[in-house]
């Protein structure tokens, strides 16, 4: 404001308001994103009332020109795009059914009612609210992933919500809407109070190292430190610096800008070249880049023949420096209807060719990459599709996208499924990935999980533009949209554009086949191929010590295990399962406890194998199914619904809270058949949930342990072992050598 700072540089960040009014001009880098986004750009400068924004569009490329002449005559036509709210977002709604209930109980009509007095909850559906508190109140097994445990109780027979303990610090540590990206934070070192400096993104800061120098903002620094949360910086003037990176994710345009550009080619295309040029002229364009920009399309014209614009879709075929085909679509119609599209154009290929082909959409069209597989070179025929069929075929292959998984990831984070564990720290985004793809395969056995379904919401609605594309199709159907095929010897100009952003995405990617980054199982005779590795029976690595410990751990049986309140033994019997009253007893659970809960509905009394269990209410249709229990009367009609695969759950459930054991000891446990349970943990163990061998010294026979189990028992043997033959003091060996050696004293009759 004091005009000491003569520019600012900023990322799109500049949309969220530099409000001060001393900002003369904006100077826009690229093309804005839509005419909303560009007037809210451009409208930093003179904000102040009665003042006039100013701004400059400067384009990156040649293809660049066209999206920011029309953006920027939209922008002074005001003709921004139609707003859509977010319509009923799950995980934003499990966000603010946890903090509610953390305060007071509600009674499940109140709040659907206060919910839907938001505009973006007017229409939501009782099915998907109850998903949602089924959800949260535990219906889904968490044994098999931790977050998923409770974070309210649900009485089904009051119909009220109340928080569980923690409710209120994970509500309030966790909460919020904007993805966590896990950005290491900069501060300048040596500072008596943390001075800020700016953020880099976790791959920048992985690349780097100690004594590197960097820009950020208009100055160098110099990478004292870099821990775990933040990089640590000196000023480093005047020397060379790399410019750092961050990365973002582009919303994609909007249909409406896009057939406006589309509108624009075909006008110009229409008038000759001195109308054209007074036309762009008058647009805002200088000399440079009207005839920049009729030379770009000119030149388009002479390659195809045809041009793209709201009315043409134009596919190019030419071969690439391999041999291998390439068909470029040409559609301005943005990556809204453009990446929907290349969805289904890459299933279609699959099915047809039985090869994965490379298909990236972008906002000026889709580029795609086929093996030369077949005699007749593709064609136009590959990317035209039934109206009613486009729909289908973009949901179901939707879930297997990159942008799905990325997705999956922040509606979790936003339901509170993947917590912080310390709002003061950094998260890192890897782990954060990995902890969603865990989540993902567990979520996968549910069509239902909230969750899941979010994230196709936010796919098929927020991301993508379905009615556009169906919309497309009928175009294309109708004869009222031209579907141009032209070969060519080398790309044309708007091909280039587009394969100049197909060969960045795909520079660093791995070498290996896309088809063998699945990861493809191998049938290995494990035995015969320890045998020729030469590894280490596990019999003789795992300790019985450690054995005998985690076994206690796994099944709380240690005093740190031992449950403090009755909460704790909803907690005990959700994770470790059905238990006896000499076994609650066993772990220092009063006997008044259970019998509370069994008045609240939250846990029942069962008979197993001859013997009283209690379970939780939410086991209670796993236990009936798997046994045939007789359950008593009065269990909510929620409990009572079929699960997939009742006795696989609670054999694996065995097998998460034991050590490695037999199937008859499991088997007896249950009252079942040696060889059910056997078959139970076959099916488990082609999953990779369980595995056999023989894991103690005293086994006899097969064995199975849980796989997560059996690492855990590893670690912990590998580090007791390393225990024993860690170094000791100088001092220590001193007093050792003497007597070792049998000098002044007598001859050990062991060894320290």
């Amino acid at each position: 404001k004091a005009g000491r700072l003569p520019a600012v540089v900023a990322t799109s960040s500049l949309e969220l308001g530099i409000d001060m009014g001393a900002v003369d001009l904006v100077v826009q880098i690229e093309a804005p994103p839509s005419v909303a986004a560009g007037l809210q750009r451009v409208g930093r400068a003179g904000h102040q009332v009665g003042a006039v924004s100013r701004g400059v569009v400067f384009p990156k490329h040649r293809g660049d020109l066209l999206s920011c002449t029309v953006v920027a005559e939209r922008m002074a036509a005001g003709a921004i795009e139609e707003l859509h709210p977010p319509r009923n977002p799950l995980d934003v709604l499990a966000q603010q059914i946890v903090a509610m209930v953390a305060l007071d109980p509600w009674p499940v009509g109140d709040l659907a009612a206060l919910v839907r007095r938001a505009a973006s909850y007017a229409d939501l559906p009782d099915s998907a609210l109850h998903a949602v508190l089924d959800m949260l109140s535990g219906r889904y097994p968490s044994t098999a992933f931790a977050e998923l445990r409770p974070r309210l109780v649900w009485d089904r027979v009051t119909d009220t919500l109340t928080g569980r303990p923690g409710a209120q610090r994970l509500a309030v540590t966790s909460g919020g809407t904007i993805p966590d990206r896990g950005l290491f934070g900069v501060f300048l070192a040596g500072a008596e109070r943390a001075a800020r400096v700016g953020e880099l993104d976790e791959e920048m800061v992985y690349e780097s190292r100690v004594g590197d120098v960097f820009l950020l903002g208009s100055s160098s620094w110099r990478i004292e430190e870099i821990t775990p949360d933040r990089v640590l910086v000196s000023p480093a003037p005047g020397q060379a610096a790399r410019m750092p990176f961050w990365k973002g994710d582009n919303a994609g345009r909007p249909v409406e800008l896009g057939r406006a550009i589309g509108a624009r080619v075909r006008a110009l295309l229409r008038q000759d070249d001195a109308t054209a040029v007074a036309a762009l002229r008058a647009g805002g364009l200088d000399d440079w880049a009207a005839g920049n920009l009729l030379a770009y399309l000119r030149e388009q014209q002479a390659a195809t023949r045809s041009l793209p614009d709201d009315r043409t879709v134009v596919v190019e075929r030419f071969r690439d420096e391999l041999g291998d085909w390439r068909l470029a679509v040409h559609s301005l119609l943005g990556a809204r209807v453009n990446a929907p599209w290349a969805l289904a154009i890459g299933r279609r290929l699959a099915e047809r060719y039985g090869v994965d082909a490379q298909v990236l959409p972008s906002d000026d069209g889709i580029v795609i990459r086929l093996p030369d597989t077949a005699d007749e070179p593709p064609g136009a025929d590959v990317v035209a599709f039934d109206p009613d069929e486009i729909a289908q075929l973009v949901e179901e292959s939707v879930g297997t996208s990159a942008l799905f998984a990325a997705r999956f990831r922040e509606c979790a984070a936003r339901s509170l499924l993947l917590p912080r564990r310390d709002p003061r720290r950094r998260q890192p985004l890897w782990q954060q990935r990995q902890r969603a793809a865990q989540l993902l395969d567990v979520a996968r056995e549910y069509a239902d999980f909230p969750v899941t379904l979010e994230a196709a919401r936010e796919c098929l609605q927020d991301v993508f533009d379905q009615p556009a594309l169906a919309q497309l199709m009928r175009d294309l159907a109708g004869r009222r949209v031209r579907l141009v095929e032209v070969s060519t010897e080398r790309p044309s100009p708007f091909a280039r554009s587009l394969l100049f952003g197909y060969v960045g995405v795909f520079l660093y990617e791995g070498d290996a086949p896309l088809a063998e980054r699945r990861a493809a199982a191998l049938a290995l005779d494990s035995a015969l191929l320890g045998e020729l590795l030469g590894r280490v029976d596990l019999r003789e690595l795992l300790d019985p010590a450690v054995l005998a410990e985690s076994d206690r751990q796994l099944r709380w049986l240690t005093d740190q295990r031992r449950p403090r309140d009755a909460e704790d033994v909803v907690e005990l019997l959700r994770v470790v399962g059905d238990l006896s009253d000499a076994e609650l007893a066993e772990r220092g659970v009063p006997a008044a406890w259970p019998a509370e809960l069994a008045a609240a509905r939250r846990v029942l009394r069962i008979r197993v194998a001859g013997q009283d269990r209690w379970i939780v209410v939410e086991d209670a249709a796993r236990f009936r199914d798997a046994l045939g229990v007789a359950l008593p009367v009065g269990v909510a009609e929620a409990y009572l619904e079929p699960v997939p695969d009742p006795l696989g759950d609670v054999v694996a459930r065995y097998a998460r809270t034991h050590g490695p054991f037999a199937a008859a000891t499991c088997a007896a446990r249950y009252g079942l058949g040696v060889f059910v349970v056997e078959q139970a943990l076959r099916r488990l163990a082609a999953t990779g949930r369980v595995v056999s061998g023989e894991f103690t010294p005293d086994g006899v026979g097969t064995q199975w342990c849980d796989a997560e189990v059996l690492r855990l028992l590893r670690r912990r043997s590998l580090a007791a072992l390393r225990r024993e033959i860690e170094p000791v003091p100088p001092a220590v060996l001193a007093t050792f050598l003497p007597r070792w050696q049998q000098v002044g004293a007598a001859a050990p009759t062991c060894c320290q």
